[in-house]
């Protein structure tokens, strides 16, 4: 069986490669892929070479361990259908629609272990955003929004607006995204999001902090400003303005992953005397503080409700097959602005 392979060569320059896979050992599976997903955030790092050096792309992905330099293959979202099984696979995996955390290919061998089964009720095209959604779901355990909080999210990129759908969901006194494009700013706002600010224009980040007040009568020293703020816009000095925007003891949850993009973070003033909390989140674990009630089974079935729910296949504007997957690398790369979510097919 041949494979048609995406590989990264070097930073802006990507090749498609056909390998010969070997034959099935016992215990493991050949999927043929429907469709896998281009992550703008994670993916886009690696496209430009902006990987940190010491840190392996993934920890806990038996398929991306070891890959730290050029060439190498990445993606983690693939979805389709087993066409083969090993020596000791039962049979009844034979046509089962799957979710594997893979890089993009058209084949690819794994074991029953490092797949799972997609719901007969949700299509690829859906299923595909099982690994968004889990960190979706991961950002908002991590977050703990509570009844009557005033919460902000700060980047409306796929991740973000997952965040924000997850988030409209609860009984919050207020929910603001900050976001520059007006096309995801009415993906928020269609997903119930009270209202979208431009970060970009002074007047609406001004407005922002005004509607994070509280009212007059039930306001004091500490009465202003965001409960919780979640940073998942890839851009470090967003922090700077997530500070900014923090009521006394706020939260500001670390979404984004900035590989080796560096900027100034000011700790100094208000973000010291206000004792706001920076948290990190990351899906590859599970927070200690819930750990002893949250496993990853339960974090997937709750990804897959909330798949059913957000129907994020909605936010799919670019579908290419993969020959043609240079173009949207450059596109993603160049003109974000014209890219929402991008899928190759096969």
């Amino acid at each position: 069986m041949k494979a048609r392979q995406l590989w990264f060569i070097r930073p802006y320059q990507i090749e498609i490669r056909e390998q010969v896979l070997a034959p099935l050992a016992a215990g493991q599976i050949l999927v043929k892929t429907d469709c896998s997903a281009i992550s703008a955030g994670t993916e886009m790092l690696v496209y430009r070479g902006q990987l940190p050096s010491d840190i392996a792309l993934e920890v806990t992905l038996e398929s991306l361990q070891q890959q730290q330099s050029y060439p190498l293959q990445y993606g983690y979202a693939c979805v389709g259908e087993v066409e083969q099984v090993g020596a000791e696979v039962d049979a009844a995996w034979l046509g089962k629609q799957v979710f594997a955390f893979q890089p993009h290919a058209s084949y690819f061998v794994t074991t029953p272990e490092q797949v799972m089964l997609v719901p007969d009720d949700i299509p690829p095209e859906a299923a595909v955003f099982l690994a968004n959604v889990e960190t979706a779901v991961n950002l908002v355990l991590d977050g703990n929004p509570a009844l009557g909080e005033r919460v902000v999210v700060l980047g409306q990129g796929i991740v973000g607006l997952l965040v924000s759908g997850i988030l409209a969901q609860f009984p919050l006194a207020a929910l603001f995204v900050v976001e520059s494009l007006a096309e995801r700013q009415n993906a928020a706002l269609r997903l119930g999001v009270d209202q979208a600010f431009d970060p970009v224009a002074e007047s609406e980040i001004a407005a922002l902090k005004t509607a994070l007040q509280l009212p007059v009568q039930l306001q004091n020293t500490s009465g202003s400003g965001a409960d919780l703020i979640y940073e998942v816009s890839g851009a470090p000095e967003a922090l700077n303005l997530a500070i900014d925007l923090s009521s006394y003891s706020g939260r500001i949850v670390i979404g984004s992953w900035y590989g080796t993009k560096k900027t100034t973070v000011q700790l100094g003033g208000a973000a010291h005397r206000n004792r706001i909390k920076l948290i990190s989140s990351q899906v590859s674990t599970i927070a200690p503080e819930i750990s002893g009630r949250w496993d990853k089974s339960r974090r997937f079935q709750t990804a897959w409700e909330m798949i059913r729910r957000l129907r994020p296949q909605e936010l799919i504007t670019h579908r290419v097959p993969l020959a043609q997957a240079d173009a949207v690398y450059q596109q993603l790369d160049q003109a974000p602005a014209e890219v929402l979510q991008a899928i190759i097919t096969y």
